[in-house]
């Protein structure tokens, strides 16, 4: 497990018969915090090449269970097991702001040419021009992109987003889906992608969870080819199944 570089982590699990397996892999997983379960039994699978979304009101545990898979919170019980390398992206981008961007890439990669691999990254999500740039020169769009390009860098088979577009404005989280759609059409790495927003899981996810008491308490399959439209029929109707599990009316849900 390499840890300490920012929004990366990485760990593989002991080879395996890998086509075999999902890349996660896990059954009652629990993780306290002093008397409070914040996890309690969840179970949990993704296959390679999935786009699962978890959905949960604050404090549900989400980013605890996302943690977990990282790697970077092992005081859990249950089974847990990861087979293959995993990259991280997190809320905020934390770009090394004395590097230039094309060195926050590059971070601890491994490989015979780095600089060549940052280069297909940071060209892959728009920002050839930005390789020299310094972090606090880019705007919150072009940060979450060179963050994007640092986790893909890896060529993970379990890439984690911790919402990461909840920062950004309207327009550059649309671009931003876009952007994440196209690279998983390409790469297809398995992602769990956490967010508090449910259009958001329905257009880009093949299958959307709620945890709820520490647990998944719901599964919705997406059976929808993208780009997807937000007002079609099958949305519309997991929406309102989504937002009702979320304990949100549908007065609250068209606010």
């Amino acid at each position: 497990m390499a840890q300490g570089l920012p929004g990366v982590t990485e760990r593989t699990d002991p080879p395996a018969a890998a086509a075999a397996r999902p890349v996660v892999r896990v059954r009652g997983l629990t993780r306290r915090f002093g008397e409070r379960a914040v996890l309690d039994g969840a179970d949990l699978d993704i296959d390679r090449g999935e786009f699962v979304a978890l959905l949960g009101r604050s404090g549900s545990g989400k980013s605890t269970l996302l943690r977990a898979l990282a790697g970077l919170d092992r005081d859990t019980g249950g089974e847990l097991s990861v087979d293959g390398t995993v990259a991280v992206a997190f809320q905020e981008p934390r770009l090394v702001p004395w590097k230039r961007v094309r060195a926050n890439v590059t971070l601890g990669l491994r490989g015979p040419d780095p600089r060549a691999a940052a280069d297909r990254a940071l060209a892959e999500v728009g920002l050839t021009e930005r390789g020299d740039a310094w972090p606090l020169t880019l705007s919150g769009g072009e940060a979450q992109r060179a963050s994007l390009a640092r986790a893909l860098v890896r060529e993970p088979d379990l890439l984690l987003l911790d919402e990461p577009f909840s920062a950004l404005d309207a327009l550059t989280r649309i671009t931003m889906h876009r952007l994440v759609s196209d690279l998983w059409e390409r790469h297809r790495p398995g992602i769990l992608l956490v967010t508090h927003d449910v259009d958001e899981a329905l257009l880009l996810a093949d299958r959307v969870l709620v945890l709820d008491g520490g647990a998944i308490a719901h599964e919705s399959r997406v059976g929808l080819d993208r780009p997807r439209r937000r007002d079609h029929p099958d949305l519309t109707a997991l929406r309102a199944a989504l937002l009702a599990q979320l304990g949100v009316t549908p007065e609250e849900g068209t606010a």
